[in-house]
């Protein structure tokens, strides 16, 4: 019989600007590393106000991670040094390997009524893969396949499986494996994760229990005080939940339908050295990254 996880500890996403200026809601970052191993940030960026988001993210720098861009309105337009460009539209995900050096833009642009919402999440690479070849994997809409599981919750699979589907993005380092799942009301959706993953779960809509025993596990914070404590609530949209170990996650709704994002992957267990685009192993090779972005050696021919 499967163990269900319980939930380790509940977020809320919090305000933060990137980029040249784009408002955003940050769920986790560098601050809780190593806490989601091998996952080290996600970013939801939800606006209908085109000022919030459209000076973008001009042209920088990634080495060492992955970086996986998802979106649910409006469009994301592209480009990076290995001579990729494009548009990621509704309902597309852009995955970039960055590996040993890859230089990119991404300027987001919203949809007809100025709306534009979408997530990227960075997974981390072992010291082994970080200075890799960069690949670029987009996968349009029609690409990700759909697949409805008894109670009607409908899965979109990017990477991983749901219900015998497989995801188009396969062979990737950490074993991800990355969900967007829709709950309908009274309903129980339970999904297996391996032992020993690392799993989380970020609402995007609606709300829902996480915990098979319908308990959250939160922390809040007064002064420069941490201050955990068990609440018996649904989670809803942009609280983040980080679950602790076993075979299986279950979700319950009441009168409300849930939508959202389940993440898993295999823990590295290495040193976290990150300064702002480039996450590595040391400062050492933070200093020697930077050195070489300045001196025009960052991009490699492997």
């Amino acid at each position: 019989m499967d163990t269900i996880r319980k939930i380790s500890k509940v977020w809320k996403s919090k305000a933060t600007i990137e980029g040249a200026g784009v408002h955003l809601k940050r769920a986790f970052g560098y601050y809780q590393v190593p806490l989601f191993d091998p996952f080290l940030l996600l970013d939801d960026f939800h606006s209908p106000n085109p000022p919030d988001y459209l000076k973008g993210f001009p042209w920088h720098p990634h080495r060492g991670i992955e970086t996986i861009t998802y979106v649910l309105n409006g469009r994301v337009d592209h480009g990076d040094s290995m001579g990729n460009q494009g548009v990621i539209e509704s309902g597309d995900v852009q995955w970039m390997t960055a590996g040993s050096g890859i230089i990119h833009q991404e300027m987001p642009r919203g949809d007809q009524a100025g709306l534009m919402w979408g997530f990227q999440l960075w997974a981390n690479l072992p010291a082994s893969h970080k200075m890799m070849a960069p690949r670029y994997r987009g996968l349009v809409a029609a690409e990700i396949p759909e697949v409805t599981l008894p109670g009607d919750v409908r899965v979109k699979v990017i990477c991983g499986a749901a219900g015998g589907v497989h995801g188009p993005v396969r062979d990737v380092v950490v074993d991800p494996e990355y969900l967007d799942v829709t709950v309908p009301a009274e309903t129980t959706f339970t999904h297996p994760i391996k032992s020993g993953y690392t799993a989380l779960a970020y609402v995007v809509e609606g709300e829902g229990y996480f915990d098979p025993e319908r308990n959250a596990f939160s922390h809040e914070v007064v002064g420069n005080n941490y201050f955990d404590f068990h609440r018996q609530c649904a989670c809803s949209a942009e609280n983040l939940i980080l679950y602790g170990d076993g075979d299986a996650v279950t979700v319950t709704t009441q009168a409300r339908p849930v939508r959202f994002l389940l993440v898993s992957g295999k823990p590295i267990g290495e040193p976290v050295a990150w300064y702002g685009p480039i996450v590595m192993n040391t400062q050492e090779e933070l200093r020697v990254a930077f050195e070489e972005y300045e001196n025009g050696s960052f991009i490699k021919k492997l």
